[in-house]
């Protein structure tokens, strides 16, 4: 048990018992326990397994590598579809924690296996992502914008590029760009 994660414990609110109840079950696999993102994160020889997190509808534990995982009792869930790697098992009652015990260890231990065998999730490159016309438009007649979002890390230009196209309409995928102009010509991400 780490200490400076108790505040997380101690200042819940919502989901206070279910929470209490996943970090017994977390501690008992022996991971090393460390406050990340602001969230209880557990870890095997540094590599980060899983952590615990709360929602308005639903606390969870979050895999980072659930994508590799076996999942034979059909619980985990990818948060939404531009989620990569990451699988959480979503609860709305303690209850719940309580008869899932023992597949949750189960799940633990097999996260850390996955960890130890080095196995990677294959992401999805940048290049296959959709690139709004209108982005593509913008980076065709404007090299130094094109030369910026190109410098970007490819994280960041992802999450560039999930923002445009997730507008529906073309005029808002416009203005979308163009208030990330500035952000992007700086070397900015989308939340920095």
């Amino acid at each position: 048990m780490n200490p400076k994660v108790n505040f997380f414990f101690d200042n819940a609110t919502q989901w206070k018992e279910e929470f209490e109840k996943l970090r017994a079950i977390a501690l008992s696999t022996e991971l090393v326990e460390d406050l990340k993102w602001g969230c209880p994160c557990y870890t095997y020889e540094g590599k980060n397994i899983f952590l615990i997190h709360g929602f308005k509808d639903y606390c969870a534990i979050l895999f980072f590598k659930g994508a590799l995982m076996k999942d034979p009792d059909h619980i985990l869930i990818r948060q939404s579809e531009n989620v990569q790697a990451a699988r959480q098992i979503r609860f709305t009652e303690l209850q719940q924690i309580i008869d899932l015990e023992k597949n949750l260890q189960a799940y633990m231990f097999e996260a850390v296996e996955i960890e130890e065998s080095g196995a990677k999730v294959e992401m999805k490159k940048t290049q296959e992502f959709e690139m709004p016309e209108e982005f593509q438009h913008q980076l065709y007649n404007d090299s130094i914008l094109k030369e910026a979002f190109e410098s970007l890390t490819p994280g960041r230009q992802r999450a560039y590029l999930l923002h445009f196209s997730s507008a529906k309409q073309p005029k808002t995928r416009e203005a979308r760009i163009e208030k990330c102009i500035p952000q992007i010509l700086i070397g900015k991400g989308l939340n920095d």
